[in-house]
């Protein structure tokens, strides 16, 4: 708070007496060790203000890793780069020596979990300094003696020496603190010198801990643990977790559940303080509690609606209507008299899928009659019955019915060129080769084409274009389609395929073989040559009436649409005739069985007049015989006199 005159103590707490933590420091200085990774310090969790300093620069390097084996800093035989490396709830700064100290690693803290200390050995250890603070849970004023040795690094007792295994190799082990000199040797037992030098006095003559079997060195890092405080004799404060408030109910109705609030206050003045104060260990555990036991009211409870209960007319939905009370998170059905005060829903409604015959549309829009301007576009337009067969359009709601025709806009009608992007394909693979793109004179006409050329020369059509590294290619060839052999409606229309090979731009035919590994082009695909509408249909002509003399012949021809029903929209202008004229040529006896023509020529001799001949009028029977009768005929005679009378003579 500005101006309330409060400072951070050296434990970092605002306005404290610096009871609340501990320093632990000391200098490692193990000259004699093997090369490679050796264990100097372990820190604890919760620790803070943590510093690790060579004394000077070296050729060791530092190591941090965690208790579970995780590397943070130069882990695995890799020497990681200076900088920032977070872990443990907390970052840590890693720098590289400088001209006047060797490397270090330094963290604000807190710790969240345990972390060991590492130094990776190349020459003789030239010190190194470490400190670090840790929390005191129930400190207490320090002893009398300053070198009495705590257990742990939470141990209330402050200003004591701290005991921990050390190197398993080395001869010579080192600790410095600040609050007094404890010299041991080991004498002949032939273990290492551990001493400690300070400024407060001096202690000497301390028991030398016993040797260990099998003739290994005993030596123990000794850590002094000194209080941070500023006025040691001040009472400390007291904190316990209280239950203030609790949460919201979960529900206003139907039994909840809400969980008491713990906060930390001071037990002599029962004022709030912030959480810190407390042990998060000790604080208890939220239980949760029942609230708003009472019951909910009830309410109706609808399902889904059900499908038509008809596929096509009028039918009827259904859902499930049941009166329902909430309880501990659950809703169960209870007696429709709970729910008397409420107005209850509908559980039928009237519906109606479709009607059992409906219109269909069997096409989709055509393109628009113009190709610019206004026109129109029509589909086709159906009525069929529930089964999908079509009926009779009386058999549908002619309200109903969609447009089967509408009016399209294609845009103001112009006349100028217009022409298509080049085609993004050359027509070879390799060497020179064309590109092409489409030239169109627009306007209004119908078919989308001008009489007359648009302004200004017409664009080019062609380009030439270039692909280089030829290589053989083998490809299928297709032919164009061949037009649709139908004059309307679906038919079938084929194409030939053959494989051919190309190289540059020549193209050769090959086996079909070659192109196996191709995916082949279809040889056949449907066709559709446009709606055939209203038509006539005609049978065949049925036998002449006569065999000479001049008969009749007659057909059926009637006016069908696309369905095959009678319609009376066909053009009577090109109604084909219904009847004809057949054998009109003259009756002419039948010849004797004898009288045959043995001659192929026998036409020539009678062309030639020489059936006055008795020879060829034998070899020529049949031939002389019908031109004997022809000349005989009463009506050619009718015609000579005529053509006589006219002064021709014959």
């Amino acid at each position: 708070m500005l101006g309330s005159g409060a400072r951070p103590d050296k434990c970092g707490v605002c306005g404290g007496n610096g009871s609340s933590c501990q320093r632990v420091f000391g200098i490692f200085e193990d000259s004699q060790v093997n090369v490679g990774y050796h264990k100097i310090i372990a820190i604890p969790s919760r620790a803070t203000k943590i510093n690790v300093t060579e004394v000077a620069r070296s050729r060791n390097y530092l190591a941090l890793r965690s208790r579970t084996g995780h590397s943070i800093i130069n882990g695995n035989w890799a020497i990681d780069r200076p900088g920032v490396y977070e872990s443990a709830g907390t970052t840590f700064v890693y720098k590289r020596p400088t001209e006047t100290s060797g490397e270090s690693f330094y963290a604000e803290g807190p710790t969240t979990e345990s972390l060991d200390v590492y130094m990776i050995f190349q020459q003789d250890n030239p010190g190194i300094h470490y400190e670090f603070v840790l929390p005191v849970d129930n400190p207490v004023h320090p002893p009398q003696n300053p070198l009495q040795s705590s257990q742990s690094y939470g141990s209330p007792t402050t200003g004591g020496l701290r005991e921990v295994s050390a190197l398993e190799s080395g001869s010579v082990l080192t600790h410095r603190g600040n609050l007094g000199t404890h010299q041991r040797n080991a004498g002949t037992h032939g273990g290492g010198v551990s001493t400690y030098h300070g400024n407060a006095g001096a202690h000497q003559g301390s028991p030398v801990p016993p040797r260990p079997r099998g003739g290994q060195r005993d030596r123990r890092l000794q850590e002094y643990h000194t209080d941070a405080q500023e006025d040691p004799v001040q009472a400390q404060p007291v904190y316990r977790w209280t239950s203030q408030s609790a949460t919201q109910c979960s529900v206003s109705c139907g039994k909840g559940f809400q969980y008491p609030i713990f906060r930390c206050v001071a037990q002599n003045t029962q004022e709030l303080v912030p959480d810190g104060h407390c042990d998060s260990v000790s604080k208890p555990a939220s239980v949760a509690e029942a609230c708003n036991t009472h019951p909910c009211p009830a309410f109706w409870s609808v399902g889904p609606w059900s499908q038509c209960s008809k596929t096509c007319g009028r039918g009827v939905h259904h859902r499930q209507v049941l009166c329902r009370q909430a309880y501990a998170n659950r809703t169960v059905a209870v007696h429709p008299q709970g729910c008397s005060h409420l107005e209850k829903p509908n559980s039928t409604q009237p519906c109606e899928a479709r009607a059992c015959t409906h219109w269909h549309i069997q096409s989709d829009w055509e393109s628009c009659s113009v190709p610019c301007g206004v026109g129109q576009r029509k589909r086709s337009i159906r009525c069929v019955s529930n089964q999908g067969n079509v009926v009779g359009e009386g058999e549908c709601s002619a309200k109903q019915k969609p447009t089967d025709s509408e009016t399209c806009d294609m845009g103001p009608c112009i006349k100028t060129w217009f022409y298509t992007d080049w085609s993004s394909k050359c027509t070879v693979d390799c060497g020179i080769g064309v590109q092409k793109r489409s030239v169109l004179c627009l306007n209004n006409y119908i078919n989308g084409r001008s009489p007359d050329s648009c302004e200004g020369p017409r664009p080019t059509e062609t380009r030439a274009c270039t692909r280089p590294h030829c290589q053989r290619q083998v490809r299928w060839y297709t032919s164009p389609w061949n037009q649709c052999p139908v004059q309307c409606g679906n038919g079938t229309q084929n194409r030939d395929l053959i494989c051919v090979v190309k190289l540059g731009t020549n193209f050769s035919v090959t086996v079909l073989s070659d192109c196996a590994h191709l995916d082949k082009p279809p040889s056949v695909q449907p066709c559709n040559a446009g709606p055939c509408g209203d038509r006539w249909f005609l049978t065949d002509w049925n036998e002449c009436s006569k065999s000479c003399m001049g008969g009749v012949q007659r057909r059926e021809v009637k006016c069908l649409d696309d369905v095959g029903f009678a319609s009376s929209l066909c053009d009577d202008s090109q109604k084909p005739s219904h009847q004809r004229i057949c054998n009109n040529h003259p009756c002419i006896p039948e010849l004797d069985e004898n009288c045959k023509d043995k001659y192929y020529n026998c036409p020539v001799v009678v062309q030639a007049r020489l059936c006055v001949y008795s020879y060829y009028k034998m070899v020529c029977c049949a031939s002389c015989t019908h031109a004997e009768r022809r000349g005989t005929d009463p009506r050619r005679h009718r015609v000579s006199g005529h053509r006589g009378a006219g002064g021709g003579g014959g």
